[in-house]
């Protein structure tokens, strides 16, 4: 028993993080402050923002989430050198759970999507914090579900964004830095602890392209989501493969069969 324990985070921490997050996005729900606009007059362009207690609130969680989870990070017996790779995938749970909530207009839908959040949040924390020791008993659960979340995560921000309503310009930069984040960290995890930035790079481009693409599509939230997963999920896989040298042909035969699922599925939503 004491020895799967080593495995586990403190629960006191983990419960002091989760609720230290928690607490401001209850803290947005609650309080309602007036907003205001910032914007940019260029030549050709006009590009208007709404600053509000919720985007600031997100932003502060956000950074909440990866200073917290580096100091769980640190209480891990096997944990040496550089906590980054653990705290990337978090810190994108919380930004996302929080531009999810801000989208959310219901009380009662609000409440809903915290306790989801939360759940997604606590399985998240306690993944990464197993993932440190890869001999851990574990340790293949914890990597397949930091996988299958991230993925998760991405369809719900691209969800979200989709239903709001946001502007090209900020959907961009949403889709590249998210689809950056996933595919590195789900490279990080397969490959053995090898980071393939080039591969992350060039990923997050072709989903921030095909999002640019579809964007004035008249196609459902959830439509668009299935449309950028698909090559996100497919490309990571192709990347995967290729980097335990598999034969090209048979490295591609998967991602191929994910993407037209992926896009088979959204056209049969319309």
């Amino acid at each position: 028993m004491q020895q799967d324990a080593r495995y586990l985070p403190d629960g006191n921490r983990v419960g002091m993080l989760t609720a230290t997050v928690l607490l401001g996005y209850a803290l947005t729900h609650l309080i309602n402050t007036p907003g205001f606009t910032l914007t940019v007059q260029l030549p050709g362009f006009y590009f208007a923002y709404p600053l509000t207690l919720g985007a600031a609130m997100t932003g502060m969680t956000t950074g909440l989430t990866a200073t917290g989870m580096n100091w769980l990070v640190h209480s891990h017996p096997s944990q040496q050198g550089t906590t980054v790779e653990h705290w990337l995938l978090p810190t994108l749970t919380a930004f996302i759970i929080g531009v999810s909530l801000n989208v959310l207009s219901s009380s009662t839908l609000w409440w809903i999507g915290l306790a989801f959040g939360t759940g997604i949040l606590v399985s998240v924390f306690m993944a990464e914090y197993i993932s440190v020791d890869a001999g851990a008993p574990t340790y293949p659960l914890a990597s397949a579900t930091l996988t299958a979340l991230s993925y998760a995560l991405f369809l719900i921000l691209i969800i979200a964004l989709r239903s709001a309503g946001t502007r090209l310009f900020l959907v961009i930069p949403a889709i590249f830095l998210a689809a950056g984040l996933v595919t590195l960290r789900t490279l990080h995890l397969r490959l053995s602890g090898h980071w393939d930035f080039p591969w992350a790079v060039g990923i997050a481009l072709a989903c921030a392209q095909i999002g640019a693409g579809m964007h004035y599509w008249p196609v459902s939230p959830l439509q668009f989501g299935l449309i950028v997963l698909g090559p996100l999920y497919g490309l990571t896989i192709l990347a995967s493969n290729l980097g335990e040298e598999i034969p090209p042909w048979q490295a591609a035969l998967e991602p191929g069969i994910i993407v037209a699922a992926a896009w088979l599925a959204a056209a049969l939503l319309h």
